[in-house]
């Protein structure tokens, strides 16, 4: 009687990667979505691009040596603002502390050996997660907004990502949604909903309304530079009016977006994520009596308003890994076609 060894299966991973303003988050990811390990570390420790570069690098290598099972990282994919998925590079991103066109996918794959590295923006690798592992499983037409320090948004038309012909389509958080003293924005110009929507335009709407009139509210004991959504939606939990009127305010310009969004794209659904979605009904009520009240008839309830279902500390993450996943599923097709012909 012979018994038959099989050799330990090598399990191939690919490496998700969030990029924000504050911290960047990485971990290695299976195909179905299992996050085997996870570490961050912060986003600005290293002035010069290249030296964080080679941080990010060492990193992915450090999460793969703690793991102790037969593996090999495939690929990595990338979410960060500002980025471009046709070139790799983040380009003229407001909320990082590096300016200019950053090449982060071809200095990344050099360090990696020429494996490949897929970059897109951090909404749009959010939208793919959702795809993949969320709510819009066998959806083909939807849009995910992130309602975090900025605010972005991935669109998904016959079950592609939008990109447009240049790669930076889909901000709908630069939508100017007013016209007449908007505030500034981080993007140069004035009004945008992104001012107004994120958990930075939450903030300013309530200080605003605190400068009208504070009494009452216990928004006006917490200084400035402590002031969050996070807190704003405790404050309109135990009902606070002026953190109510806060959140009233962000909805009624976000629906209002939505609106004229869904006149353009047509979206099955709209899944909302981030930092300010956390503060749930607060957020969903005002967006969706706005977007009802000013959609066209011919959409009026027909495009599913609701929250991401996955958690969005792990959504970018999963959709950078997605992405990743995709890009050696596109490039092995390609080998198999040259084979054939």
């Amino acid at each position: 009687m012979y018994i038959i060894f099989n050799p330990i299966q090598m399990k191939r991973l690919v490496a998700g990667v969030d990029i924000d303003r504050v911290a960047t988050t990485l971990a290695l990811v299976d195909e179905f979505g299992k996050i085997y390990a996870k570490s961050s570390f912060p986003t600005s420790d290293h002035k010069e691009f290249k030296n964080y570069v080679a941080r990010l690098k060492d990193e992915i290598d450090i999460l793969s040596e703690g793991l102790h099972i037969p593996h090999t990282i495939e690929a990595v994919g990338v979410g960060a603002p500002n980025s471009n998925y046709y070139t790799g590079d983040i380009e003229n991103a407001a909320n990082l502390i590096w300016k200019g066109r950053l090449p982060l996918g071809k200095q990344l794959s050099t360090l990696f050996d020429n494996k490949p590295v897929v970059v897109t923006n951090d909404a749009n690798a959010a939208a793919i997660g959702e795809m993949t592992y969320g709510g819009a499983k066998g959806m083909k037409h939807f849009v995910v907004i992130t309602l975090g320090t900025g605010l972005g948004s991935g669109i998904v038309v016959d079950g592609n990502l939008l990109y447009g012909h240049d790669g930076f389509a889909g901000e709908v958080g630069h939508i100017i949604v007013e016209k007449k003293n908007g505030r500034a924005c981080g993007c140069g110009r004035k009004g945008c909903l992104e001012c107004y929507a994120s958990s930075k335009g939450v903030k300013n709407t309530a200080l605003e309304l605190l400068q009208g009139s504070s009494e009452g509210s216990r928004l006006s004991k917490i200084p400035e530079n402590e002031l969050t959504s996070k807190e704003i939606a405790f404050a309109a939990k135990a009902g606070d009016p002026v953190a109510k009127k806060a959140f009233e305010i962000a909805g009624e310009h976000l629906g209002a977006a939505l609106a004229n969004l869904i006149a353009v794209v047509s979206p099955e659904a709209i899944f909302l994520c981030g930092g300010v979605a956390n503060a749930g009904d607060l957020i969903m009520f005002p967006t969706k009596r706005a977007m009802e009240k000013n959609v066209l008839p011919l959409w009026k309830g027909r495009v599913k308003l609701t929250f991401s279902s996955l958690e969005y500390e792990n959504a970018p993450i999963l959709g950078a890994a997605a992405l990743a996943i995709k890009e050696i599923e596109k490039k092995s097709v390609v080998v198999a076609r040259r084979k054939v012909f």
